[in-house]
């Protein structure tokens, strides 16, 4: 699921193909940092380390999987990573108000799939329906809300936010009227407890700001590019193919990738097929279209987030 500083834990190593790349050279050390536990979220970078993509570009591959506790900016600057995904308005705010030495190179979602999550039974289906209304929002994620809030002319005053640890559970037992989740995933979890639940995204009610954007520093940008587009590269290929059928690759990785999980693989499928639009581009998967940037910039400046147009570098996405 994608928070940004929003949701990530270190559960530990994941390995990915660490074999002899191509025509025997040896291949370069490349550690990569996901921004959430092992789920769909990252299914195109499963297929592509099986299917030895990464290897055929020279790369060996370290995967680090996240989850609510890990901050994947940090990786970067310790070096435990070379890069990582996150979202815009963690990356630019560490550039703007810490200086971090960070670019942002591409975008998995070209929709943010956060949005606002209630029951069929007494749906929320537009930002005025909250007015009055509970709604349970991650720490991490109330600039975002607020945002939202703002471009429709609410505010914080006219609802009630209380603090949500991404469990569905209130919201299925009548606690509260709505949640802040991935709309590709929470809305199955709420399914198997007998509900049915609707949803509508932020990024369609005014907070237009990509999803696990891919993020380096600037030393890593100058110093490693040809293995930032050579993972592009490899990373576009799985994508495409996951694609294709979102449900032929989750039961595939039952015991590898989604193992230990406690999910089921139905559940991933779910989110591999709701992500599809949310992902797709027609510049390509990570594409960075200028309208779109623009967009970011907008919504981001309505939070006091100063984006500008140089915290993005399009340029490797125009090398694969």
């Amino acid at each position: 699921m994608t928070l940004s500083l929003d949701r990530r834990l270190f559960l530990g190593l994941a390995g990915a193909a660490a074999l002899m790349p191509m025509r025997g050279r040896a291949a370069t050390p490349f550690a990569f940092q996901a921004s959430w536990i092992n789920d769909a979220e990252f299914a195109g970078y499963f297929l592509a380390a099986d299917n030895g993509y990464y290897t055929a570009e020279g790369l060996d591959l370290t995967y680090l999987s996240g989850g609510p506790d890990v901050i994947p900016e940090s990786t970067l600057i310790t070096g435990r990573a070379d890069l990582t995904l996150t979202t815009p308005d963690t990356t630019i705010k560490a550039i703007t108000e810490q200086g971090a030495p960070f670019k942002i190179i591409g975008a998995q979602y070209q929709k943010n799939p956060l949005g606002i999550v209630s029951l069929a039974k007494a749906p929320i289906n537009e930002p005025k329906d909250l007015i009055g209304k509970t709604l349970a929002v991650p720490p991490v994620n109330v600039i975002s809300v607020e945002a939202m809030l703002a471009a429709n002319g609410i505010t914080r005053n006219q609802l009630t936010i209380v603090p949500y640890a991404y469990d569905p559970t209130p919201l299925i037992r009548g606690e509260i009227d709505a949640s802040v989740d991935f709309t590709t995933n929470v809305p199955y979890t709420i399914k198997l407890a007998g509900e049915e639940a609707t949803s509508f995204l932020l990024y369609d009610h005014g907070y237009t700001v990509f999803n696990d954007t891919v993020v380096v520093t600037e030393d890593v940008l100058a110093s490693r590019r040809g293995e930032l587009v050579a993972f592009l590269r490899a990373s576009r290929k799985g994508w495409e193919e996951n694609l294709v059928d979102p449900a032929k690759y989750p039961p595939t990785w039952a015991d590898t990738w989604f193992a230990g999980t406690g999910r089921e693989i139905d559940n991933e499928v779910f989110f591999n097929t709701a992500q599809k639009p949310l992902i797709e581009a027609e510049g390509g998967i990570f594409a960075m279209s200028e309208d779109a940037i623009a967009a970011n910039i907008e919504a981001l400046a309505k939070v006091g987030i100063a984006a500008t147009r140089d915290h993005f570098d399009t340029t490797l996405l125009e090398e694969i």
